[in-house]
Formats: structure tokens, C-alpha cells, sequence
């Protein structure tokens, strides 16, 4: 599909509810589906990747019903059993979509369990590295099997024993599938991370009862049982991204983003915008289902300036950075992203397509190994034919920059903002005023 984008005629004004949050979403069927009794969640994500896990999970025995659009409810016996009525994934054959998120945490919970299963992936995901949870799951006596470190994943079920993991790499999907592999092995399991990514599994771990300790860049967990609980899903900091990026490049906007995930392991990008300037103000603060929530007035903000973004800032908005980089193009001076190498295992190698495609349209964007370097403030071209690579979060990027081109521009492979993100344009278009 090409999509074609070209600077409003209008400013960005009034008010929206961001869509919910994917990460809490996935986790929220899981941990639900290997807790004991009934809950409801609600606000879940209309998201494919959200539903790869809901589907995944049903034919895993579990008993999860719609109640409306967006309100699940969610029956376990606290265990999972392959449906064998269930022909749509025979042979325990469990598709995973595009979502990283169900392979990498689902291997935790099926690595544990008293029989085997293989999880596949669409052909992204497929490429996508997961030597980074076999390695340790395996020090924790599982068998898995894969095509040279990628999917699809074999695994054997066995009884895991815990271990200490020192990891190179702050990742929440890592440190999330060794927890719950760790939920049900012998003995404790700790993980520790180089830097602190985000911890909504540790925050609903605790909150379904779970015998869980994390303090600083190190968690525990020790063998448990979880208790159902109803879940409020907050909103996604992630997609209300492009529309805070939006207002601030946007002449004239001034809106509200309401029911936005405020997670501080999550809101990198908050920070980031404050340190170039940005006239955003948070308000409604509040707390729900153990994460911090609020909303957020955006405004049109002439004087940006660049930054360093690096370090620890990193695993606070890893998923931003794309439009992070549409940002810094309007922003005086330079910005500069490292420590960011692992955007090269995403969806797509996120830092060269970048560069590539921004540099059609005229932002000075320079491709480093770890990161990029951007150098503001640009007038954007456009008139360019921009590819995104089957990645969602280029796609959006590359739309959010066409609003300030000079001319359209067109954006081929747009569906894939389906992906995580099915209500994007129609958020914009309630903006237009």
C-alpha cells in the first residue's frame, strides 16, 4: 500500500485517548492465563502483535472471551494444556505474527511447562535474533531448538532450576522471558541488566502476587503462584510518540494526549523532548493497575534545540528513536544517538533505513554503528517515494515528517502500521483543526 502524506492546510488542535498500551497488553493476557482464577482487562490493544498472544494463548486451553472491543475476560486453572479440539494450530504450533514480544516471553512460560511446542514467526520475526533468550534458558536446563539462533523455536518442556544471569544487554523481552521461566523452576532466579529496561513485568508480577524483588538493575524471583486480578491498561507512550513529536514540528498545534503510560522505565522520550526545549506539560497524574499515568498538552515549539542521547536513556525509548530522529531534524544544532546498536535487530535495521530513507528528503542524517547523528534545523523537500521496510515504526516516523515537508511524499508498505497501531490515521484526522 502507498500512502501519501503532504503538509496539513490545518493546525493540530482538541484532544484524544491514545490506544493502549501493547507491552502492558501482551502481558496482561499472559500473566493472566498462567495466574489461577478470573479477571478483566480492559482497554487491551486492537493490535495484531497483541493478538498473536491472545490467540496463542487460547489454544493453549485458556478460556478468554470478549466482552466488548476491548474488554477481555480471562479464565485459568493457573496451568496450560494444549487444546487438542482446537485444529487451528495443530501439532502445538504456535504462529507468533511479527510480535517479538509473544516469542521472546512466551518461550519463558513454554520452556517450563510438561510438553513440547514450536513457535514460529512470519518472515521479520523470523530473522529476528533470539540467541538471547536460549542462551540463558538453556543455563536453566531447557532444550530448545532453532534455526541457526532464529526461529522457529523447538521446545521441549523440562523442569527448569534457577540461576543468576548477568546480561549483557538491558532488555525487557530477555528479562521478561527469564522471570517466567523463573516463576516456576526451583530455587530463585536473578537477572541483571547492564541498564534498567522497562519493568512492566516486574510491576504485574507484583501485583498478581508474586514473589518478586528488584532493586536497581538487578530482580529476583522465586517460585510462585499468581492470583487473578482486573487490569486497567493504560495508554501506549509509544504511539502517543508521533503525535508529541507531531505538535511540537506542527505550526500552530496545541492539543491533549489523555490516558497516556507514564511508566519512568518507559518515558525516555518525555525527558529527551524537555531536554530540546519542548513546550509540553504533563497534567492528571494518577496511578492505575500499578502504572503511572496522565495526560499530555503538546504544543507548537519553535526553538529546539539538539541533544545527546545515550546510555541509560537508551532502554527508556528505544521504540522512539526513529521519530526521535524526525524531531532532531527541527531542532537547532546537533543531536546525537549512540549505545543504540541494538536497533539494528528490529523489525527492520532500523539505523541505516533510517538514514537512507530521512536523507531523501533532506534531513542531515549520519549513520554511526551504535546510532545516528542529525543535524538541524532542516527544511524537508520531500517529493520523495520513501520505503518502509515491513516496519511499523518507520512507516509512522516517515508520515510525522511529511507533515512538515515542503512537498508529499509517499510512503510505500503503510499497512504494516496495522501491525501495532490500526487506529493511527484516524487519531490524525480528529487532530485536523
Amino acid at each position: 500500500m502507498l500512502k501519501t502524506v503532504s503538509r496539513p492546510l490545518r493546525h493540530l488542535k482538541g484532544e484524544i485517548v491514545i490506544p493502549s498500551d501493547k507491552s502492558v497488553s501482551h502481558r496482561a493476557v499472559m500473566f493472566s492465563s498462567i495466574a489461577k482464577g478470573s479477571c478483566i482487562v480492559r482497554n487491551f490493544s486492537s493490535g495484531a502483535d497483541c493478538h498473536s498472544t491472545l490467540n496463542l494463548f487460547k489454544a493453549l486451553g485458556v478460556d478468554i472471551q470478549f466482552l466488548d472491543e476491548k474488554t477481555l475476560k480471562i479464565h485459568s486453572s493457573g496451568k496450560l494444556i494444549p487444546n487438542k479440539t482446537n485444529n487451528i494450530y495443530p501439532n502445538n504450533i504456535y504462529p507468533c505474527g511479527n510480535s517479538g514480544t509473544t516469542m521472546r516471553l512466551v518461550s519463558g512460560i513454554l520452556a517450563r511447562q510438561n510438553f513440547d511446542s514450536v513457535l514460529t514467526g512470519d518472515e521479520s520475526l523470523s530473522k529476528r535474533p533470539m540467541k538471547r533468550i536460549i542462551e540463558p534458558l538453556t543455563l536453566m536446563g531447557a532444550e530448545i531448538s532453532s534455526v541457526d539462533g532464529h526461529a522457529p523455536l523447538s521446545i521441549k518442556g523440562r523442569k527448569l532450576h534457577g540461576i543468576t544471569y548477568p546480561s549483557k544487554l538491558a532488555s525487557a523481552q530477555v528479562k521478561s522471558c527469564i522471570l517466567l521461566a523463573g516463576l516456576g523452576a526451583d530455587g530463585e532466579t536473578t537477572f541483571i541488566e547492564p541498564s534498567l529496561s522497562r519493568n512492566h513485568t516486574e510491576l504485574m508480577l507484583e501485583y498478581l502476587g508474586a514473589d518478586i524483588k528488584a532493586e536497581d538493575c538487578s530482580v529476583t524471583i522465586r517460585p510462585s503462584e499468581l492470583t487473578a486480578r482486573d487490569i486497567d491498561i493504560v495508554g501506549d507512550i509509544s504511539s502517543a510518540a508521533f503525535f508529541i513529536v507531531a505538535g511540537l514540528i506542527v505550526k500552530g498545534s496545541d492539543f491533549v494526549i489523555k490516558n497516556v503510560g507514564l511508566n519512568p522505565t518507559r518515558s525516555g522520550i518525555i525527558d529527551v523532548v524537555m531536554r530540546m526545549g519542548g513546550d509540553i506539560e504533563i497534567l492528571n497524574k494518577r496511578t492505575v493497575s500499578g502504572e503511572d499515568v496522565g495526560d499530555i498538552r503538546v504544543r507548537y515549539t519553535e526553538k529546539l534545540r539538539g541533544c545527546t542521547i545515550e546510555g541509560d536513556d537508551i532502554p527508556r525509548l528505544i521504540d522512539e528513536l526513529p521519530v526521535i530522529a524526525v524531531l532532531a531534524s527541527q531542532a537547532d544544532g546537533e543531536t546525537i544517538v549512540k549505545d543504540a546498536g541494538d536497533l539494528r535487530n528490529k523489525e527492520s535495521d532500523r539505523i541505516s533505513c533510517l538514514a537512507r530513507e530521512l536523507t531523501k528528503i533532506g534531513v542531515d542524517i549520519k549513520e554511526a554503528e551504535d546510532g545516528f547523528i542529525v543535524n538541524g534545523k532542516t527544511k524537508l523537500n520531500g517529493g520523495a517515494e520513501m520505503e518502509s521496510y515491513h516496519d511499523h515504526r518507520l512507516a509512522m516516523s516517515f508520515y510525522i515528517a511529511g507533515l512538515v515537508c515542503e512537498k508529499e511524499i509517499a510512503i510505500n508498505g503503510f499497512e504494516w502500521t496495522k501491525i501495532s497501531f490500526p487506529e493511527f490515521e484516524e487519531l490524525f484526522s480528529n487532530l485536523f483543526k
